[in-house]
């Protein structure tokens, strides 16, 4: 998969937000920039932020005293630290979908041969929170904290086409329909039209949309009170996942959704 691209953080003038701590919101931006960018050294930190190499220095010390930030003295460059790992597994606890999830996606992945994914809606964007990867050497890979856009992702179309109408209608009213590739959905007449598509047939497919070469399939999970609050998906390389082959993936995928539903206490 292409290497994330890094983030350029905030010029030093930017005026701080209503409402926000400015130093807070510095240190999230910093410690955002790590996670995306592992081994960057200060003077790359304060370089992407914009930022004095002084004033990165002191916030990267005080994030290493709390354990969510640590250097390699042998290379001088800055990581995510461990205190990340215990925030991140309680986020995943908030719900429990990851753990009745898992056996699923092993299962999903063992019958498919591809890897299987579980993802949620992040604000705009699906975020991915589970993997079982395939056996195979060319594969698809998402792993846990990466996001994907919602008009140009499997899970993200699922969601868009069996979540709540207000999702959608946010989507199209302030988000661009950015173009990845030629097979992008840029418009909001295109993306409603397979939305529709992925209604009558139970679930969706995203055919070389984000990256080319790759394809998902993908269907809604539901929680007890009706709602669609994740996604289950297999992605793979093309060649493997042809058109011919959409139909029954498609058919294994939301089996394995409506697994995890009756899991969650909703109606598979």
């Amino acid at each position: 998969m292409a290497e994330p691209q890094r983030k350029r953080g905030r010029p030093r003038s930017a005026p701080e937000a209503a409402g926000t701590i400015q130093a807070l919101d510095r240190a999230l931006d910093i410690l955002d920039l790590l996670a995306a960018n592992p081994g960057l050294t200060l003077s790359e930190v304060a370089e992407q932020m914009q930022q004095s190499p002084s004033t990165v220095h002191r916030v990267l010390h005080t994030l290493a005293a709390r354990g969510v930030a640590e250097t390699d003295l042998a290379t001088q460059t800055w990581h995510i630290g461990p205190a990340t790992f215990r925030l991140g597994s309680a986020f995943m606890r908030r719900s429990g979908i990851v753990e009745r999830a898992r056996p699923m996606l092993r299962a999903l992945m063992e019958h498919t041969g591809e890897t299987a994914n579980l993802g949620i809606l992040n604000g705009d964007a699906v975020l991915f929170v589970s993997q079982a990867e395939t056996h195979e050497t060319i594969r698809a890979f998402f792993p846990p904290g990466t996001r994907s856009p919602l008009h140009a992702s499997g899970i993200g179309k699922a969601l868009l086409a069996f979540g709540r109408a207000d999702t959608l209608r946010m989507l199209l009213d302030h988000v661009p329909l950015k173009r990845f590739t030629d097979r992008t959905l840029t418009t909001a007449e295109a993306l409603q039209e397979d939305l529709s598509r992925i209604r009558h047939r139970g679930f969706s497919f995203d055919d070389e949309e984000k990256t080319r070469g790759m394809r998902c399939i993908a269907a809604p999970v539901f929680d007890l009170s009706g709602e669609a609050v994740a996604g289950i998906s297999v992605s793979g390389p093309s060649h493997r996942i042809g058109h011919e082959h959409v139909k029954t993936l498609g058919a294994a995928v939301a089996a394995a959704a409506s697994e995890l539903s009756q899991a969650l206490g909703g109606k598979g």
